[in-house]
């Protein structure tokens, strides 16, 4: 690998310690998008940063903060892992538009509009109804276009995700999701919204986390492969990057608290059941950031170059965090 390839994973949420850090600096991960807000209200966002702030000390060798791309480059030169900041929902700024701003200023980078359920700004996925973009949402759009922070589809029901890409004066990213061609998962995306993100210069982060692939814990590294390749045929290679959804290292109740937050009374499952309730089990050959060698390898296999297979695997992220600030 080349000083110009990156390997980026575009969507983490482990549970974070020296040893998961160690793991993705020998995958050579020069950079890491993670999840500090699921259901978490702004005072609380606070609070996880405070502890990311905690990490960063503490491990200052192995990570920081990640605000540009240009921390994308020095991680990769001082052999580090740049940490960017995004959020699964938009609960942190509540009702109130002003605090998009303040999320920015904490370094805040990506933000869903919606995560499963209907919020103020967007349906998500789970909801039998999609009404699209709200007008909160429309306005939310725009100072997150004006200040440079990402819109987030990945949870998100169709309307809705078609929606945010024509209203966004800037590029949009899915950054952890696959298509539904593939495997029909609630979460998974149609052929019409790849091809609207990649028609404007969108990204999609494709999931390595069970219950979005086809077969989920039992697939294979050559039908993932092969679905790459398919997606790249529809919407082409420079769209595609990785958004592993990696939830390694957590007990079983930290699932829970994704899926039923603080909405709801009645537990869900969310992509689970009753009888599978659980974190579901990595693939063998992506038990964590490690897995990136075996993409790699399996890519090259269905037919990639190897300058594809750098940009899918880093390289389109770089470019697309490029692009942010501009």
């Amino acid at each position: 690998m080349n000083k110009a390839s990156f390997r980026i994973d575009n969507l983490q949420y482990c549970n974070w310690s020296e040893e998961i850090f160690k793991i993705n600096s020998e995958a050579k991960l020069d950079a890491i998008h993670v999840t500090i807000a699921y259901h978490e209200d702004f005072n609380e966002v606070e609070k996880n940063i405070s502890v990311w702030n905690s990490r960063f000390k503490n491990f200052k060798d192995l990570i920081f903060h990640g605000k540009t791309f240009k921390d994308i480059e020095k991680a990769q030169k001082e052999k580090k892992t740049a940490v960017f900041f995004g959020f699964q929902n938009c609960s942190p700024i509540g009702d109130n538009i002003g605090l998009v701003e303040e999320i920015h200023k904490l370094g805040i980078i990506f933000m869903q509009l919606t995560y499963n359920n209907q919020s103020l700004l967007a349906t998500g996925c789970y909801e039998e109804n999609d009404s699209g973009v709200t007008r909160m949402g429309k306005e939310v759009i725009k100072e997150m276009n004006r200040l440079g922070v990402v819109v987030d589809m990945s949870h998100s029901a169709e309307k809705s995700t078609l929606d945010a890409i024509k209203i966004s004066s800037k590029p949009i990213a899915i950054t952890h999701a696959n298509p539904s061609f593939w495997f029909a998962a609630k979460r998974n995306k149609s052929n019409e919204v790849l091809k609207a993100l990649a028609n404007s210069n969108g990204m999609i982060g494709l999931s390595l986390y069970p219950h979005h692939l086809k077969d989920k814990s039992n697939c294979t590294l050559e039908s993932f492969c092969e679905m790459a390749a398919k997606t790249a045929d529809l919407i082409g290679v420079k769209h595609i990057g990785i958004g592993s959804d990696l939830c390694i290292g957590h007990p079983d109740s930290v699932v829970d608290w994704m899926r039923n937050g603080k909405w709801t009374k009645t537990k869900d499952y969310g992509e689970g059941s009753s009888t599978n309730a659980n974190f579901p089990k990595q693939p063998d050959w992506f038990k964590d950031a490690r897995g990136f060698k075996n993409l790699e390898q399996g890519l090259k296999k269905v037919g990639f170059q190897d300058t594809e297979v750098n940009d899918i695997l880093g390289n389109n992220w770089y470019n697309f965090y490029r692009g942010i600030n501009n």
